[in-house]
């Protein structure tokens, strides 16, 4: 008996320590009234087990989370859903689209009609004292989940909720260098030498938390400009940071896909933009602390932009102006996925072509890690990249 158990507990012991992972389900616009959330919530019902074992049987992946002896996923899928928040709005918006309908062509009403439903979520949800709040609730959502880790899944409009949270909740503002880069004085300056605080988010940093400034629409950061009371609120940072900010190595990845991100999210080329410095802060964060962000959407799917063309770290490190350090995150595109099916139908068929999108995500995870650490195949994908540019 007492082999038996010496034996047994040999086996518990050296079993392997599994990391438990929730995927955590986003949803788009047009998803505000019941029926509709009712959709939603049965197409990642129907996703996420095929999701679930294409994630757990791949060996690149099981690779990826051998450090923490491999990956358990959830059997339920986590849904977050913001859709019914815009529904007193959009219900405002078509009691107006009534009136337009006596002195309209049905026509024109009936083009309306489709811009009101298809496209007000997705402008509601990107406007800041909207989205701000959904961000709130997504946080506490998160640390709330019992896993090691989550995955984020932003499906159409949801994936400004994810860009947004991770712009707003990563922990990559280092104070002593945010504070030089907005000019602060030398005797403060000393000051916050003088208390180092953690790095904190975006969100820690508003009235809402610490009080230490807040970001206009032009996209700069506009301190407390009582001193004093800047000092103090400074030196409660640490405790803010964590209330407001993403718990700390949680959030592992975001997938997007039929993303109309690069759409509503057109400003972030723009170089005279401020907000951009903090996107490239995020960037060097997201390489650096071994966050993937991925990108896959049909190609049928009018309404799924690719978000960019896929760089090499090298090549990111040179657009930011910004060193990378030890990366080991990835941020990867692929919107070339066929779905065979027809344009109009595309953006609404991820749950129905699940095998197809399933295959399509672990494929790009895969991808995009290649794409930036292994060597080879980095250089036969930009071999292939420089003799279409030469076509």
């Amino acid at each position: 008996m007492r082999k038996i158990l010496l034996t047994l507990a040999f086996l518990i012991l050296s079993a392997p320590v599994f990391a438990d992972v929730s995927f955590i389900y986003i949803n788009g616009s047009n998803n505000n009234d019941e029926k509709m959330k009712t959709w939603y919530e049965n197409g990642v019902q129907k996703l996420h087990p095929v999701l679930k074992k294409k994630f757990e049987h791949n060996s690149a992946i099981k690779h990826y989370y051998s450090s923490l002896g491999g990956l358990k996923i959830k059997d339920e899928p986590v849904v977050f859903f913001w859709g019914d928040k815009s529904e007193r709005d959009l219900a405002f918006v078509k009691s107006q689209l009534d009136v337009s309908k006596a002195i309209s062509s049905s026509g024109a009403y009936i083009a309306r009609s489709l811009i009101a439903q298809y496209l007000h979520d997705a402008i509601w949800v990107q406007k800041t004292h909207n989205m701000l709040p959904i961000l709130e609730e997504l946080n506490e959502k998160i640390k709330s989940e019992e896993s090691d880790d989550v995955i984020l899944y932003g499906y159409s409009a949801g994936t400004f909720v994810t860009y947004e949270y991770l712009f707003n909740k990563l922990r990559y503002i280092n104070l002593e260098n945010i504070f030089e880069t907005l000019k602060m004085d030398d005797e403060f300056l000393e000051f916050v030498k003088q208390n180092p605080r953690k790095d904190t988010c975006i969100s820690a940093l508003s009235y809402d938390y610490a009080g230490i400034g807040s970001v206009s629409e032009a996209g700069h950061i506009i301190l407390n400009q009582d001193k004093e009371m800047l000092k103090e609120n400074y030196l409660k940072l640490d405790e803010m940071t964590e209330l407001a900010c993403a718990p700390d190595k949680k959030v592992r990845g975001i997938v997007n896909f039929a993303s109309p991100l690069v759409l509503f999210y057109s400003d972030l080329a723009d170089s005279d933009y401020e907000l951009n410095y903090y996107n490239k802060l995020m960037t060097k964060y997201i390489f650096e602390n071994g966050i993937f962000w991925i990108t896959v959407n049909f190609r049928e799917d009018p309404l799924g932009f690719p978000t960019s063309r896929n760089l090499t770290v090298n090549e990111i490190s040179d657009r930011l102006g910004l060193q990378i350090e030890n990366p080991s995150g990835v941020i990867f595109d692929d919107s070339s996925v066929w779905s065979k099916r027809m344009f109009a139908f595309a953006h609404t068929a991820y749950w129905s072509a699940k095998g197809t999108f399933s295959k399509a995500v672990v494929k790009s995870f895969v991808n995009g890690y290649k794409f930036q650490y292994d060597p080879e195949y980095q250089a036969k994908v930009l071999k292939k990249h420089s003799k279409k540019m030469e076509l």
